[in-house]
């Protein structure tokens, strides 16, 4: 089928991040994914090769090209622009509309996952708009997870990663990706720790403190060397949705920097998390630092509770492999809706 992903990019690329993702693996799979974009830069760095059957589209006011394709995804609730509305409203057969929503453990996903939304008003009047929800339960819409994530992960040589950018053997490899963590300092004084800097406010961040331990300030990368850096830390320190999932994927301990709301929701998301994660109290206690949701300091991250850590997301990742993955689902939902 032919689809129309619209994406704008709110916080740092990360919604063109998970965007970029789906549309590389729907068009692996067979699919024509046009991605309409308001902020394309960041593929430079994040997809400098691009994607066969992945065009890339700014987000304009038109009627999409040689017609509207089959499916049309707003992702993160980013309605399409009026154009694309009407052409939405006057297609036949129309196409399945779906709205494609933030990942979240709450208990509503399950519950609003695969409902309609009528539309009564406007240029799209009289069609309907299905909510699609990622998730980490066999209910939801699940996870992105690539066909060759696995194989890719076992074939890659971790200690020539660690060689290449500077990380001397027995020391504890710790990646950074956040935005300014007040617990930062903790982190800078934990010892025999060797810091893999990601660019941009981790960066400017730990430049801030002065650091004293060995650093490695990584440049921009695609995503799959994102992913390798993942694989090649003892602990990553992650932040978002896209990196989130990539850490689970991982299967490395990792503390998880959720994206601040005036209103604290977040809290409540990220315990949603750590409840369905199964958390260990030493891996909550460090979130809740990390996350400014609580006084203290980080835990030391001695090798018992690192390995502590690592086996709890070992047991989420091996639920997770075991659940059908959501571009798989999504591609049978649009079948179903179209």
């Amino acid at each position: 089928m032919k689809w129309e992903l619209f994406c704008r990019v709110i916080d740092n690329h990360g919604d063109l991040g998970v965007c970029w993702r789906l549309a590389s693996e729907l068009a692996r799979r067979g699919e024509q994914v046009r991605l309409w974009c308001d902020d394309v830069r960041a593929l430079a760095w994040m997809a400098p090769g691009g994607q066969a059957g992945v065009e890339v589209l700014p987000w304009q006011d038109i009627a999409p090209p040689g017609g509207l394709g089959e499916v049309v995804i707003e992702a993160f609730g980013c309605e399409p622009p009026p154009a694309v509305l009407a052409d939405i409203g006057q297609a036949d057969p129309a196409p399945a509309w779906i709205n494609l929503e933030y990942l979240s453990a709450e208990g509503y996903v399950a519950r609003c996952h695969a409902l309609p939304s009528p539309v009564m008003a406007g240029p799209a009047a009289g069609r309907t708009r299905w909510f699609f929800y990622p998730g980490f339960t066999a209910d939801t819409g699940g996870l992105l997870r690539e066909a060759d994530l696995l194989q890719r992960q076992q074939s890659f040589d971790v200690a020539a990663w660690r060689a290449r950018h500077g990380v001397a053997p027995g020391t504890l490899a710790v990646s950074l990706f956040c935005y300014e963590p007040g617990a930062l300092p903790d982190l800078l004084g934990q010892p025999n720790v060797h810091l893999l800097v990601t660019p941009g406010r981790a960066a400017a961040a730990v430049r801030a403190l002065a650091p004293t331990l060995p650093v490695t300030w990584l440049p921009a990368v695609p995503q799959p060397a994102f992913d390798e850096m993942l694989w090649a830390a003892d602990l990553n320190f992650v932040r978002g949705e896209d990196s989130l999932l990539r850490a689970l994927w991982a299967g490395q301990p990792f503390v998880w920097q959720i994206y601040p709301q005036d209103d604290g929701a977040h809290a409540e998301k990220l315990q949603a998390f750590l409840d369905w994660l199964q958390a260990p109290p030493s891996l909550r206690e460090a979130h809740a630092v990390w996350n400014g949701l609580a006084p203290g300091t980080l835990p030391e991250l001695s090798p018992a509770r690192l390995a502590e850590w690592q086996d709890c997301v070992h047991k989420a990742r091996k639920t997770l492999q075991a659940q059908t993955d959501l571009a798989t689902q999504l591609i049978r939902f649009a079948h179903e809706k179209h």
